[in-house]
């Protein structure tokens, strides 16, 4: 099969490759007037390397030689990318954009294996889900390997992957749940600030931060947390196939990969490299890993580069004025 696919991929570069070069020929040089025929060469010149470079796109595209598809799950967990306002994917995985590329991964007939790179402390539970359920769609050998950290909803990712590998300093786990609040009721009343109630329904206000949480308030939003964990804990169980009382024993640690094996959480040790030599065995051919990354618009494209000038611009000018390019500063 991939002797196959190089074969095509061959005829096709050479077929648009020559046909470019022909047309240039024809049109530029073999039949020009004599006051165009210089202009014709150096227009085939031209034309040659163009014609070559989309020769090459064209046949990629047509018979690419890649099997495995890769997908990255790095930062914090959202539901789309970062919180930075002149890039994507500067601050977080956006789960929308993951999503895609695994589904694009599992709808592009050259991918025979998916491979998700994680390094993520987890995020928010329902993105954190959608990626987990675009991994248990793909058809085919799913494989999670953890590089620094496959924490709580990275874990729950993880967890949806056929196999599990990490390095042996890797964090893994957090297996937990976790909602906190701030109360600022006493500083309110220092600062002469009051709180009043306009609300439909008893608990539509619990955990407001300008007033103090009230017993069954507590108790309802800690209801909350306990579901959601729960439901974590079944899914790990389910996923890897441990008993829910070793789940729930891990109390939410977190493990370096070994301790994690033996934990069960993790299946392999192991390098990069590793996993590649696996996934030939299991495959039965060599493996050609290619990264899917998130597909943009022109115009979106267009947008970010001219907030990336823009913000460079304004940052530029703004070192210029601070303290950190003074020589002398007052304490």
């Amino acid at each position: 099969m991939r002797v196959l696919k190089t074969l095509v991929r061959l005829a096709v570069f050479v077929a648009i490759a020559a046909t470019g070069l022909a047309a240039g020929w024809i049109l530029f040089v073999a039949y020009p007037d004599s006051t165009r025929e210089l202009l014709g060469v150096f227009l085939v010149v031209i034309l040659a390397p163009v014609a070559v470079r989309t020769a090459g796109t064209i046949a990629a595209g047509i018979a690419p030689n890649y099997n495995v598809a890769e997908v990255s799950v790095s930062g914090p967990i959202t539901r789309q990318d970062g919180g930075d306002p002149l890039s994507r994917g500067a601050t977080g995985a956006g789960a929308d954009a993951i999503v895609e590329q695994i589904d694009r991964a599992n709808s592009d007939r050259s991918v025979d294996a998916l491979l998700v790179r994680l390094n993520t402390p987890g995020g928010a539970i329902v993105p954190s889900e959608d990626i987990k359920l675009a991994v248990e769609r793909f058809e085919g050998p799913t494989v999670a390997y953890a590089t620094d950290t496959c924490a709580s909803g990275g874990y729950e990712i993880a967890s949806g992957c056929d196999e599990i590998w990490a390095r042996e300093g890797s964090i893994v786990g957090s297996i937990g749940v976790i909602g906190s609040r701030i109360t600022a009721a006493d500083l309110a009343d220092r600062l002469g600030i009051q709180y009043e109630q306009l609300t439909a329904g008893r608990y539509k206000d619990a955990g407001t931060p300008l007033k103090e949480l009230e017993d069954d308030e507590r108790e309802y939003l800690q209801g909350i947390v306990d579901d959601y964990y729960d439901y974590f804990v079944e899914n790990v169980s389910q996923r890897r196939d441990l008993d829910e009382g070793v789940v729930r024993d891990t109390e939410a640690r977190v493990y370096l990969g070994e301790h994690a094996k033996e934990k069960g959480l993790v299946d392999e040790i192991g390098t990069r490299s590793d996993v590649r030599d696996s996934l030939e065995d299991e495959l039965g051919a060599q493996t050609v890993v290619e990264e899917f990354e998130p597909q943009y618009g022109l115009a979106d494209r267009l947008s970010t580069g001219t907030r990336r000038v823009a913000y460079a611009f304004g940052t530029g000018i703004a070192s210029v004025f601070s303290d950190e390019n003074r020589p002398f500063k007052l304490r």
